[in-house]
């Protein structure tokens, strides 16, 4: 009966992906050519190959989130068509974070790629699965890559992929890191990304900043392939008025080169943030060049999350400033994975809240030091090997820090009243010890 219809029951099939009808009847004359069982098995086969892996559903999502968020530079065809789907997904209940649910992304994709199906599985889409694995794309996360940037699917692996795989190459990317790089950014495989990292590099040149950095950034962050050179000049302006030199700004975007992503106002936000806290300028612009990763942080739920949080446990608002200003990198712990975890080990040795408050105020780096690996063998060594109070760890906490200072050692020297032992025996105390 199915054979006697004229569009030989690819309507319906069709249909039957949750594809609309109007939809339907608009691919099924491009298709039916391939015949009802090669469809069935066809649409099997992608289905499998797109949705068959669990546990990266939300990671798939939120980077596709990513990827639409940051992208500033003129899109080329094969990304306008992604951004369509992508539109489509977020129209509906769920939006991008149903893009691995193929119950959901399915009818849409196929909607807006009516083409895949007509990609033969033996001839094309097993030796696109073949390329990616041999490049290093595990085999469980081929459908992150495929989902973000569905025009490689129907991409042939000979004609088009490995001629752009090896335009990165010639970039200096080593195709160990492309594998990665498609894990983060699909997008990589774009001609308007492409000539973004071309444009880019002239950029950085015509500053005078030497491009190296460029290729070390797209490997950790390779959003910023899909970051316009404007987007990436309002930033690189705002570094200038905080006085960083190129010396300096080398060194900070390499280690956090998602600040070119950046929006201004976003920040602006941050410098604010620290000038609302009494610093000036120049303290600044120090925070940026020692804890860059801060300044990609959002403001609301992250930087006053933290500063309420110490305020809330007993630090003083007057000791703030002077607790940041030595150890900005506090704003970077996790509450509830690192900063929570050691006030409470301080806690249920004995010290009251006030104590801990004392040492944290007087040597903030504590916070950010192992339990395990340093705060405990430390605080052993006070108790059962110098025979002293705990007491002594509330008056001088930079006890802790890891053995191997030999600042530390003078710093002790001139305090060794405290404790009351002799130099020989200090030097052995920061001797002996467990790295962080």
């Amino acid at each position: 009966m199915g054979r006697s219809r004229r569009d030989g029951a690819v309507v319906p099939l069709v249909e039957s992906l949750g594809v609309r009808l109007s939809s339907a009847k608009l691919i099924a004359p491009y298709v039916a050519a391939e015949g009802l069982p090669v469809l069935i098995r066809r649409v099997k086969f992608l289905k499998e190959m797109l949705f068959s892996s669990s546990g990266y559903e939300t990671l798939i999502g939120r980077n596709a989130k990513r990827m639409m968020a940051h992208l500033s530079i003129p899109a080329d065809e094969a990304l306008q068509s992604t951004l369509s789907f992508f539109e489509k997904m977020e129209a509906r209940h769920g939006g991008l974070s149903m893009l691995a649910h193929g119950d959901v992304s399915f009818p849409y994709l196929i909607e807006s790629f009516p083409v895949l199906l007509l990609c033969s599985e033996d001839k094309h889409l097993k030796a696109l699965i073949d390329f990616l694995e041999h490049i290093g794309v595990p085999k469980p996360r081929i459908p992150s890559v495929l989902l973000a940037f569905p025009p490689i699917i129907l991409s042939d692996v000979e004609k088009d992929i490995k001629p752009r795989i090896h335009a990165w190459e010639k970039a200096g990317i080593e195709q160990e890191y492309i594998g990665r790089m498609l894990l983060k950014y699909p997008w990589i495989l774009s001609a308007s990304v492409i000539e973004n990292y071309k444009q880019a590099l002239l950029f950085f040149n015509r500053r005078k900043i030497s491009s190296t950095f460029l290729g070390i950034a797209v490997k950790s962050w390779p959003h910023i392939l899909g970051c316009s050179t404007t987007r990436m000049n309002s930033i690189l302006v705002l570094f200038d008025d905080l006085g960083i030199s190129k010396k300096m700004l080398v060194p900070v975007l390499t280690s956090s080169p998602q600040l070119l992503l950046r929006k201004p106002n976003e920040f602006l936000q941050v410098v604010s943030f620290f000038k609302d806290m009494g610093f000036d300028k120049i303290t600044v612009a120090k925070i940026v060049c020692r804890s860059p990763e801060i300044f990609a942080s959002d403001v609301e739920n992250t930087l006053k999350k933290k500063i309420n949080f110490l305020i809330d446990f007993g630090i003083s608002e007057r000791h703030l400033p002077r607790i940041i200003k030595k150890y900005p990198e506090l704003l970077l712990l996790d509450i509830n994975r690192t900063l929570l975890p050691r006030m409470n080990y301080f806690l249920g040795m004995g010290l009251s809240k006030k104590d801990v408050c004392s040492m944290i105020s007087r040597f903030s780096p504590l916070l950010g030091y192992s339990i395990e690996h340093v705060l405990k063998p430390k605080i052993d060594f006070l108790l059962q090997t110098m025979k002293k109070p705990l007491k002594a760890v509330v008056e001088y906490p930079s006890f802790m820090i890891p053995s191997g200072s030999g600042r530390l050692f003078y710093r002790w020297e001139a305090t060794s009243r405290v404790f009351n032992i002799h130099k020989h025996i200090v030097f052995q105390t920061l001797s002996i010890g467990i790295s962080p």
